[in-house]
């Protein structure tokens, strides 16, 4: 399963991709703008940072709004991948951008038949949302693993990334659902990496090597 950093820290990016774990970044307008960085050259560094796809989302509401949009993303990076929402209206878009050879990332999937019409319209990810689904008493892992069904069936080529992912619980059902791709915010990297029963092992190795040296 591949890890995409969720995530407009050009520093927490490059920390994390210096540990080997970073296989692409996913960003939207918002993260970028809470960061009170420019969207543009942000995106372009993060670009630098990985050869992995990293996913920059459109604001346009309206096909051809979207449509120019992608074209101009695409022009900043090879590896740029365009987010276009989950509306008719980004359908429309993604149909388009399909058949021009542009990747997209269609956010915002809840439920199987989004998810199913996404990869119809020739998405190159699919974004079904964990976190959110939960948040509303549904279970997020039903929806993982009928995408991954519907793939492995009709040999569609559209990728799963399991977005809104909000705990070490979540990255490794999603490693056990089959889901292709987790994006997750740096903190949750953090978690994901310690756990206190190695604190304690590095700490007693320290100390019988300190008795020893002495």
């Amino acid at each position: 399963m591949k890890f995409f950093v969720d995530s407009a820290d050009v520093e927490s990016i490059q920390a994390i991709n210096e540990m080997g774990l970073v296989d692409g970044v996913t960003t939207n307008p918002s993260i970028i703008a809470k960061e009170g960085k420019d969207f543009e050259e942000t995106i372009k560094k993060i670009c630098q940072i990985t050869a992995g796809p990293v996913s920059a989302e459109v604001v346009g509401t309206k096909a051809d709004e979207m449509i120019e949009e992608a074209k101009e993303l695409a022009q900043w990076s090879s590896n740029v991948v365009v987010k276009i929402p989950m509306t008719k209206e980004g359908l429309k878009a993604v149909s388009v951008l399909s058949k021009l050879g542009i990747k997209t990332n269609v956010t915002l999937i809840f439920n199987v038949t989004q998810a199913l019409s996404a990869i119809k319209a020739g998405a190159t990810f699919i974004s079904p949302f964990l976190g959110r689904l939960e948040d509303i008493g549904t279970d997020g892992f039903d929806l993982i693993h009928s995408c991954r069904s519907i793939i492995d069936t009709f040999g569609y080529k559209s990728e799963i990334i399991g977005a809104s992912v909000r705990s070490i619980k979540h990255v490794e059902e999603l490693a056990l659902a089959g889901c292709d791709i987790a994006t997750i915010p740096p903190a949750l990297f953090d978690n994901m990496l310690t756990h206190p029963l190695t604190e304690k092992g590095i700490e007693q190795f320290e100390k019988d090597w300190e008795q020893f040296t002495k």
